[in-house]
């Protein structure tokens, strides 16, 4: 919801303060409607109903993957398109994967994001309305900011959203931000002292490749990201988390695998995650199960934390690097 505009329209109509609270707790609740919000006077559920929109975003497309994963492709008043994910596990678990730009400016070469037209940051109304949009179909609990876009290049709006997000049932603990290595915003995650968990896009352990795979890498070289991270370590003692998705001959090898322990220390502050290569129109192939696994293997002979991902909503090209808005050409 554009809260601007509800409170401009409040104040319009002489309504008290609380109004706009008794607005908000109904939307993280998971209403959608006005005409369910029954502790407001019925002629300020109809002037509302008619002058301020219930989000900031409309709804263009869903998609839904056999996993339970649903995609959401929505679009901005300006007309930008936005893709958000709802994923569900077996646990109980109801994530939502959230987007921070319409497409994104930093070319990652395996990303379906990176080859679309970038449209710009996200308001903070807009990210929450994201959640917001999946909070109307069921709870929801947990929150990665690892849809659309370099959420560091857009942080003050990701986190005056995730202000909002624990009224919807998302607690910080449970919320983590991915970065390619935007090393300002990091830096200002840190100082920000919001426990949020910190999770760094990799891919690769040594420089040229990295900026191969990833052109941020050559104005932010991987030893001073590491840095950083294991100063957001050091201040707020939560691990980092590092992604590293798998590409067939480009870095799943042994001696790769043994250069990415080489990096990780101290050991504490940082805990691998495989990601399996989810298809897009890219040069790129992924790693078979047993490369990935000697790949796990060897980190872990060399006392490195690993996890594999989970892969979820790939039929739908809602998994990991394939958010692309194709719906909205």
């Amino acid at each position: 919801m554009d809260r601007a505009l509800l409170q401009q329209t409040l104040v319009r109509h002489g309504e008290p303060p609380y109004r706009g609270r008794q607005v908000w707790a109904w939307l993280a609740r998971g209403a959608g409607r006005y005409a369910e919000m029954t502790d407001l006077p019925a002629t300020l559920r109809a002037a509302l109903e008619q002058d301020v929109p219930l989000s900031t975003l409309a709804l263009e497309h869903t998609a839904h993957a056999s996993d339970g994963t649903v995609k959401a492709l929505l679009r901005t008043t300006r007309g930008a398109p936005v893709e958000a994910v709802l994923m569900r596990y077996r646990d109980g678990r109801r994530s939502v994967c959230l987007s921070a730009q319409s497409g994104c400016p930093l070319t990652c070469t395996f990303c379906a994001t990176g080859r679309m037209r970038f449209a710009g940051n996200l308001s903070a109304d807009e990210i929450v309305d994201q959640a917001l949009y999946f909070r109307r179909g069921g709870p929801v609990d947990h929150a990665v900011f690892m849809g659309m876009g370099e959420p560091m290049m857009n942080l003050d709006a990701v986190l005056e959203a995730c202000t909002l997000l624990p009224d919807l049932g998302i607690t910080h603990r449970r919320t983590a931000i991915s970065t390619v290595g935007w090393i300002p915003g990091i830096e200002q995650l840190t100082a920000s002292g919001v426990s949020i968990r910190l999770a760094l896009s990799l891919h690769a352990p040594e420089d040229a490749l990295r900026s191969a795979l990833m052109p941020v890498n050559e104005r932010y070289p991987l030893a001073d990201v590491l840095d950083a991270c294991r100063a957001h370590y050091a201040a707020r003692r939560r691990t980092v988390f590092i992604e590293y998705v798998m590409l067939a001959g480009v870095n799943d090898r042994y001696e790769q695998a043994l250069a990415l322990a080489r990096l990780l220390s101290p050991r504490e502050a940082f805990k691998v995650n495989l990601i399996p290569y989810n298809p897009t129109d890219s040069q790129y192939a992924g790693s078979g199960r047993d490369a990935i696994a000697a790949f796990r293997a060897a980190l872990e002979a060399r006392g490195v934390r690993v996890t594999v991902r989970l892969t979820r909503g790939r039929e739908i090209a809602a998994a990991c690097g394939q958010l692309a808005a194709e719906a909205a050409a």
